[in-house]
Parts: C-alpha cells; structure tokens; sequence
C-alpha cells in the first residue's frame, strides 16, 4: 500500500471536503483487510523487538479526530501485539490546577517516549490549538503562536530521534451519530457515552476549519499529518497499522553488535558452572 496517498501535503486550500471517510482503499470487505492484519502485527513485534533493543529512536504516535472517530479503539487493535513493556499511551484531558500553571507543552513534554519506546497520544497537544478556539477562548494571535511553538517542539523532538506519526482519524458526521446512537443501545458500551459528545456536534463545522488550519501550520516533512478513513473500524486499522509497519521498516533497524571480540563462553564460566 502506498502510504503516501494519506498524508497530507496540499495544505493550500480546504482538505477535509476533499477526502473520502468512508473510503476502503484497495479492499472489497473486511476479511481481506483482516488477512493482512495479522501479518503486519507479526511485523509490528518483530520490529518493536529491534526498536526497543537498539535504542536509537524513539516514536511518538499523535492520535486526533472527532469524538467516535475511534482513538481509543486504534491503539487497542493497532498496538494489542507488541510487548507492552516498550509501550505506553497517555490521554490529555482538561490541565489540572498544577499543569495550567506551566506552558502548554509542559505536561505533554514529560510523557514523549524515551529511545527504544513507543508512545501514544490519544489526543494530544493539538486539543490547545482546538478546543480554546473552538468555544472561544483563544483569539487568533494566540492560537498562531501555539502553531509555532508545536513546530520548535515537534523539531526538537525530530533532532533528537524521535519519530513522530500524526494520525486524524476523519470520520464522517451521520457515522458519528450512529456509532453515539450504538454506545446508547449496546449495554456494554454505555460506560462510552457522554452527552458532551451531542453538545459538541453544533461545533462540527467549527472543528473542522479548526483541524484545517492544524494542517496547514503543522503538516511538515519531520512531522507530517496522515488521514485516516475512520468509518470502516477494518480499514482504519488496517491502515494505522501500515503507517506504523512501513515508517519503522524506512529506518532500517538492527540489532546492536557486541563491542568486543565474541567471548568463549567456556573461558567466562567457572568450574562450579
């Protein structure tokens, strides 16, 4: 699969209008996206492996979207082969007391992912660039400003080997409300529901020109933005999957060599071995 179709470059004009949520690529059903699942999962640990053994880079996987676009339920498909000792995800809610005291970027900063491990963020940073705007506390100079200083942070991190892949996941607006209307009507699911969650459909359009200018500002070649068609589960895990598969296998991994002779293992053990 050509990974490049889905990340986004053109950030001239309006994107979102333009791309399909409902789109399943090369796939006729699920079963065939599944098929290939369980390969890139087998290629998802074996690259972990090197990953956490190396220790040269860290990845950071950024995960945004509308609420329902399925955040949560990526990270559990996406990420369910992999040693959970490499792995970790952090949820940005509203800043506490202490967090609001410091910039922005303080308490996502402490959470990015060491060398050897992987990290996801499932929102992130960018819910300071949407939400203050969105529901009006954030003017337009401050908002740019937030823009520049997630570009110096995002360039810091790159610097110092870290690999960042920022996913939207784009789902459509009646996907939304069936899958709220599923949470309603699957006792198993109502823990998910939230009637926040219908508040903040009056802000659909408002969010959508906000992720828009995310885009633009923030899409860049050591950082770049991937779309993920969200209303098929299948193939917006499948595709998260290959994005991961295919950035880890373009930094062709290794394991460390010794830096030293190889041992004869008889000359380290003593007789009472």
């Amino acid at each position: 699969m050509n990974i490049d179709r889905y990340m986004i470059k053109d950030t001239d004009g309006k994107i979102l209008p333009k791309l399909n949520p409902g789109e399943t690529g090369d796939f006729t059903n699920k079963e065939e996206a599944e098929a290939k699942m369980g390969i890139l999962k087998e290629r998802l640990a074996e690259l972990q492996d090197i990953f956490f053994a190396q220790k040269k880079y860290a990845l950071l996987i950024v995960l945004q979207g509308m609420d329902s676009s399925g955040k949560d339920g990526t990270v559990k498909h996406v990420f369910s082969g992999i040693n959970p000792q490499g792995f970790t995800v952090t949820s940005f809610k509203k800043p506490t007391l202490d967090e609001s005291a410091h910039d922005f970027l303080w308490r996502v900063h402490k959470q990015t992912p060491a060398k050897g491990y992987i990290s996801a963020f499932n929102r992130s940073h960018y819910e300071e660039v949407l939400v203050p705007r969105v529901h009006g506390g954030q003017d337009k100079a401050e908002t740019k400003r937030r823009f520049r200083h997630i570009r110096h942070f995002e360039e810091m991190l790159t610097e110092e080997n870290t690999i960042i892949i920022k996913l939207f996941l784009h789902i459509s607006k009646d996907k939304q409300l069936e899958k709220i209307q599923e949470r309603l009507q699957d006792p198993t699911k109502h823990w998910k529901f939230d009637v926040s969650d219908l508040e903040e459909r009056k802000y659909w359009d408002d969010y959508q020109e906000a992720y828009e200018d995310i885009f633009k500002e923030t899409s860049k070649d050591n950082a770049p933005w991937y779309w993920i068609p969200a209303n098929h589960r299948w193939f917006r895990n499948y595709l998260a999957l290959s994005i991961v598969v295919m950035t880890l296998e373009k930094l062709k991994l290794s394991y460390p060599k010794l830096n030293m002779p190889t041992p004869d293992i008889s000359e380290l053990i003593s007789p009472r071995h």
